[in-house]
């Protein structure tokens, strides 16, 4: 398996403008820039609790003049924090009256954070067009409406100058499919002049898809659930807590950002002999609920983390310790969130996620151990011809969904 780079961005579409020829506002912040107010629908937060002005001292990035007002600056899309008005955690564009395009990319405008240094212009190579300013926390670009692949249209009495904002996300690419774990989005923002009126529109859109319920097969009844348990006091481990409550039927489909962990169980169901070991033999992810479909994403090759996935799935240890009265009977694994990507030009797909595992029974004995051993190579499988076919067994998730905020 092999990871690369390719292009992402979220849609978004801004229109502002202003009323004076383009200034650095972010290094000169003692020139006059006085800006029209500005209409705007802002990117989504990542959460209801998200505060997209809460930006730490070191990080903050003049927006405007150092002399203007509180209402100006809420009327240019930015924060003010009583002293200085700065670019807040979002994506925010201008456009000045001498047609330059002002673009200010925030780190945690997306879920997971944006990598600054990777945000470009489609048409980068034209040094131009490269950002005048990146810090771990934004991406600054100043350009003309005329250069860096700019498109011109007239449109029922605007003037419109469209151009494209993109990042880069890592690709892996294995045997059945591809997947990232990156946030992806594409800026589309746009400057739209006219006699009487400066707009902007921000749109995403999310689909998502009805529930799907928890499907299992096989003689021997085997369960896989998707832990929700959250910590509630302080020093709580996040681990143990995720498996102290799952979610149910009427929870489907669950809704995940990318990287967010997923605690998968596996369990037997209706036996009470303390001598049997549940094992998993393999476990993937695929885009619908059929487990045979392509692409595929391995999380587990006999038992143990798919060693060519960058974020490895991780194994919970289940012992004594843990409260179950057959610990034997489960297996626990944590996997990142991540979405499927085509193959062909490697755009992500924003599909669903299906995590299936099939699993065996052992018994142990003098002559064989039930322990699953993992190496950085995978390991070899001794045949166990004890296990018949009503020891094993095919399980799956309802259906998980990603989400970007």
């Amino acid at each position: 398996m092999e990871f690369f780079k390719c292009l992402f961005g979220v849609v978004v579409v801004a229109v502002l403008a202003c009323d004076v020829s383009a200034q650095h506002y972010w290094s000169l912040p003692n020139e006059k820039a006085p800006l029209l107010p500005q209409k705007q629908v802002a990117v989504p937060p990542p959460a209801s609790s998200f505060d997209e002005c809460q930006v730490v001292q070191e990080d903050k990035i003049q927006c405007g003049t150092a002399d203007i007002t509180a209402e100006h600056c809420e009327n240019i899309n930015c924060c003010f924090d009583g002293h200085q008005c700065f670019y807040g955690k979002a994506v925010t564009v201008q456009c000045t009256r001498d047609g330059q395009f002002v673009v200010v990319v925030a780190r945690d405008a997306t879920l997971p954070k944006v990598d600054t240094e990777s945000v470009s212009l489609l048409d980068t190579d034209d040094p131009a067009c490269a950002p005048v300013d990146v810090t771990s926390a934004f991406a600054i670009f100043q350009f003309s409406a005329t250069a860096c692949g700019t498109t011109f249209k007239e449109e029922e009495g605007h003037v419109v100058y469209e151009n494209h904002l993109s990042s880069a996300y890592e690709v892996g690419v294995g045997p059945r499919g591809s997947i990232t774990r990156d946030s992806h989005f594409e800026l589309l923002f746009q400057c739209r002049y006219s006699d009487t009126s400066v707009e902007a529109l921000v749109m995403e859109v999310d689909v998502v898809p009805p529930p799907e319920s928890v499907a299992s097969a096989g003689i021997l009844r085997v369960e896989l659930r998707l832990g929700s348990g959250q910590c509630q006091t302080k020093g709580c481990l996040e681990e143990n807590a995720a498996y102290s409550t799952f979610y149910n039927h009427a929870d489907y489909p669950v809704t995940k950002v990318l990287r967010e962990p997923v605690y998968v169980e596996v369990t037997i169901l209706d036996r009470s002999d303390p001598n049997l070991v549940l094992n998993l033999e393999h476990c993937w992810a695929t885009a619908n609920p059929n487990p045979q479909s392509i692409p595929q994403w391995d999380l587990l090759i006999d038992g143990c983390p798919y060693h060519d996935d960058r974020y490895l799935t991780t194994v919970v240890p289940i012992d004594g310790s843990s409260g179950l009265l057959y610990p034997t009977h489960h297996k626990r694994f944590v996997i990142k969130m991540f979405t499927f990507v085509d193959q062909s030009d490697f755009s992500p797909q924003k599909d669903t996620v299906f995590i299936h595992c099939s699993t065996e029974v052992c018994y142990p004995s003098s002559t064989q151990s039930c322990e699953q051993t993992c190496h950085r190579q995978r390991r070899a499988v001794a045949p166990m011809g004890r296990i018949s076919a009503s020891r094993r067994s095919l399980v799956s998730s309802g259906q998980v969904i990603l989400t970007d905020y």
